[in-house]
């Protein structure tokens, strides 16, 4: 067994035991793989330990690997920034977006969106505690932004992504995880049918699932330290 999937298994195993202790389905929590950084035998790798799904930060390295592992039957997420002269290439290759923050960016993403395609899935990105340097919409605006991107044609919503400042202190944490997820809850008190609530990394993957996640984005704990 490969070091990547033993590491796999680590990861699938922290994932059941705190939903086994917090009376959740396991199923209810997907694993996004972010293999940013690392080159497409270590997706190969991943995949051969049955991961399927994998996260990409730097859009052009992501579009490699896409155009690289089309032999395999893999699902590509766009987590990072995006800047207007991307949104071609992101529209074109990859399934799912987590990042938008802005309406601008998800129209071109809707006009640029191969018609043979199915619709490419969207996570609004929330700046969910305020950091100054944080991408993302505050709380406050994040329901007009979700209902202008719900009526775009070639995009489906499907749900919100955050990436809170790192705490010291694991109450603190699980807060603002509870934050984004009566955000969610929020969301779809007003009609909009989220089934996605993007949250957690390697670092707080326990109280990310622990408030709600239904999508945690796990990268060095599987590849190793970049």
């Amino acid at each position: 067994m490969s070091a990547i999937a033993e590491n796999l298994h680590r990861v699938q195993a922290r994932i059941q035991a705190v939903c086994q202790a917090n009376d959740r389905d396991p199923a209810g929590v997907r694993l996004l793989a972010v293999s940013k950084t690392f080159g497409a035998e270590a997706v190969r790798q991943a995949h051969a330990a049955g991961q399927t799904a994998f996260g990409e930060n730097y859009i052009q390295e992501g579009v490699d690997k896409i155009l690289a592992l089309q032999d395999l039957p893999l699902e590509w997420h766009c987590i990072g920034p995006i800047q207007s002269n991307k949104t071609r290439l992101v529209a074109a290759h990859f399934d799912w977006v987590h990042s938008v923050d802005r309406l601008k960016t998800a129209e071109r993403l809707s006009a640029q969106r191969p018609p043979e395609l199915a619709p490419l899935q969207i996570c609004i990105q929330v700046n969910i505690d305020g950091g100054d340097n944080k991408s993302g919409v505050l709380p406050g605006e994040a329901l007009a932004l979700a209902q202008a991107v719900a009526a775009l044609p070639r995009l489906q919503l499907r749900g919100i992504m955050t990436i809170p400042e790192p705490y010291e202190d694991p109450e603190h944490t699980r807060a603002v995880h509870a934050q984004a997820h009566a955000l969610w809850l929020q969301l779809k008190s007003q009609g909009l049918n989220l089934d996605t609530l993007s949250m957690g990394m390697t670092a707080d993957l326990e109280a990310a699932v622990q408030e709600g996640s239904t999508m945690v984005r796990v990268g060095t704990a599987i590849f190793g330290r970049r």
